[in-house]
């Protein structure tokens, strides 16, 4: 019961983000949140326009080889500030990571930084294929064992292709460079996600499947999931989502549950 209590007073604490002044859609392009789902979108938001993208409650489980671990990330931020009609600046962070281990207690802290920057390569007004550039880091500004450890970063290339009947492909190729799993230096890791889409009115749902290769000196090891997103659109400018991502194989936690809410200003 305790685990619920802080998913309602955030959910108490996010109504007036409803409430409270908002943009004129009919001078913006298209609502877009980078969330749910692990891709980045391609959209970029308009300039001098901020949008606050919360992760109210996001849960992982781990049940393999004897490992017995939950992690919970709740009330998760992230400010978008347009800075140019194709630029567009981020911050995000995680105030509150409860991480449970069988045998080795539970650890409660903060999580890391990241400061990341968006292009559009293509126009973001565009009805075609879209095509951004984005650099991120991140700074480990985390409790110590809930965070990456050290500065990390990387740079990712969404695109989204839109066919007919509101459906819509994305692709979102990313190279990452990482914190060595023994502490000191770093190393590359390669992700892509592959998204299908389609909206039905004010509802979008969607599947992807995530892969990662980690080159790390102790050996490469790979990741992969298959998620499943679902967000329910307030108005012009701003939705209410929720996803599960399910693990792939033996390296990957097994499962991961979120819910979250966007707003555009």
């Amino acid at each position: 019961m305790r685990l619920f209590t802080p998913i309602f007073t955030l959910l108490l604490l996010a109504a007036p983000l409803f409430a409270a002044g908002s943009a004129r859609a009919d001078d913006l392009r298209d609502f877009c949140a980078q969330r749910p789902g692990k891709a980045t979108p391609a959209c970029v938001l308009d300039a001098g326009h901020t949008q606050i993208e919360v992760g109210l409650a996001d849960a992982v489980f781990r049940r393999q080889s004897g490992a017995h671990e939950d992690t919970y990330a709740l009330g998760a931020p992230a400010l978008r500030l347009g800075v140019t009609p194709r630029l567009e600046m981020e911050v995000a962070w995680s105030p509150l990571i409860v991480d449970s281990q069988r045998g080795a207690g539970r650890r409660t802290g903060s999580g890391d930084t990241t400061l990341a920057v968006l292009g559009a390569l293509t126009d973001p007004a565009g009805k075609g294929v879209a095509v951004s550039l984005q650099g991120f880091v991140t700074a480990p500004t985390a409790t110590h064992g809930l965070g990456a450890g050290g500065w990390a970063g990387g740079v990712r290339l969404p695109v989204a292709i839109p066919l007919a009947n509101n459906v819509s492909i994305g692709l979102d190729p990313e190279v990452d460079v990482v914190r060595n799993l023994t502490g000191g230096g770093t190393h590359l890791a390669l992700i892509s996600v592959a998204s299908l889409g389609r909206t039905f009115g004010k509802t979008s749902l969607g599947v992807e499947v995530w892969g990662s290769a980690d080159d790390d000196p102790t050996g490469r090891t790979y990741q992969a999931t298959f998620d499943l997103t679902a967000a329910r659109a307030i108005g012009d400018n701003a939705q209410l989502d929720a996803g599960a991502n399910f693990g792939l194989n033996r390296n990957t936690p097994d499962v991961e549950v979120y819910v979250g809410v966007s707003r555009r200003f």
